[in-house]
């Protein structure tokens, strides 16, 4: 089933159901972006020092 197959109807339980997955996507999405670039920012920052 895709939204450009001409049997797709949009009623209310599509609209919630695709809102719930696009809006949980998002929250994962930006979370991974967040991790990746603060990260990345830290290994540029690094200046060698061990600490353990």
């Amino acid at each position: 089933m895709f939204p450009f197959h001409f049997e797709w109807i949009w009623d209310a339980s599509h609209m919630v159901f695709h809102g719930g997955l696009w809006y949980a996507l998002s929250i994962i999405g930006l979370g991974m972006t967040y991790c990746i670039i603060k990260a990345v920012l830290k290994a540029a920052k690094d200046n060698g020092n061990q600490h353990h």
